[in-house]
């Protein structure tokens, strides 16, 4: 075990931030200090919080951050951000809104850039949940970029996942399309001070009675909330902590392996497509194929994947 790992372990933050930059940038070596993080997770309660833009997921975190700090717990966020076109980093807007917490030692905000990556998660998202799961925080609430239709790999991840949205957006009709209902442990029905919130509440109740069966140990509650005044967040922790309680109980090795099958996917992809542009000169290679790209990737694969 590298010595930066041991320090992670022992709880510094400092080497925690190192080591996740280390891993964000995917610098050379990164792995190596890795290796010894992963196999001290599955300690942290990890919440994933989705939805659409503009439902209020940053007010609603942050106001989580508060409830789960009053009870004394020690809290790691991982916000994902938009990328920037430009340089490819995060635009910062998550840490902007939660700067209240920037003072308490016992809260760690972590901002991470997209780079591109559709599903909710980027590429290294997971590790730093990792990093802050081993460093000893009680709860990792990982916020996803709000793409909308791309946001379901935060199941795989999370051990309580919330969908929210808000009154008037059509998000209802829009989470039966992205396959969001499926993934929801609970829905929160934001900015409740809006009209429509109990048709957006009925609407919601009355198709999770098409997702769920009878057998179904866990039925999806739908809570409602007006983050910015902290209405309702005593109430949606509540429901948190009983859908932990309810994952300790029977899905604890299920949520662990599916978290480690994740990210071994992700570490494949990333290697392959590493490896490819790291052999390859793209550009050369569609001018040969006669600037037909279909071609020229079968050549680029059958060199350098098949063979």
């Amino acid at each position: 075990m590298s010595a930066l790992t041991q320090r992670v372990l022992d709880g510094d933050e400092l080497a925690a931030a190192r080591l996740m930059r280390l891993a964000d940038d995917r610098v050379e070596g990164y792995d190596e200090h890795m290796r010894g993080i992963w196999p001290r997770t599955g300690n942290a309660n990890i919440i994933g919080i989705t939805g659409a833009p503009g439902a209020g997921k940053s007010t609603l975190t942050d106001a989580l951050i508060s409830e789960y700090r009053s009870k004394g717990k020690t809290v790691g966020i991982v916000a994902i951000d938009p990328s920037s076109p430009f340089s490819g980093g995060a635009i910062l807007g998550d840490r902007i809104r939660m700067s209240g917490h920037s003072i308490d030692s016992n809260v760690f905000i972590r901002s991470v850039a997209t780079r591109g990556h559709l599903g909710g998660l980027s590429v290294s998202a997971m590790d730093i949940a990792a990093i802050m799961d081993a460093m000893g925080k009680d709860v990792v609430i990982i916020e996803t970029v709000g793409v909308g239709q791309d946001e379901v790999e935060i199941a795989a991840v999370a051990d309580s996942c919330v969908v929210v949205t808000v009154p008037g957006m059509g998000d209802d009709i829009q989470a039966i399309k992205a396959g969001i209902l499926e993934i929801a442990d609970i829905f929160v029905v934001n900015k409740a001070d809006r009209e429509g919130v109990e048709r957006t509440v009925k609407d919601l109740e009355t198709m999770l009675t098409f997702t769920t069966t009878h057998n179904s140990k866990w039925i999806p509650p739908v809570m409602k909330t007006t983050a910015a005044e902290k209405t309702g967040i005593d109430s949606l922790y509540e429901k948190l902590e009983e859908h932990r309680g309810f994952v300790m109980a029977a899905l604890k090795a299920e949520k662990q392996r599916a978290r480690l099958l994740h990210a071994a996917n992700g570490i494949i992809k990333e290697r392959v497509f590493t490896e490819l542009f790291q052999a390859v000169k793209l550009t050369e290679a569609i001018s040969n194929a006669g600037n037909d790209p279909y071609l020229a990737v079968e050549e680029l694969w059958r060199k350098h994947i098949k063979s």
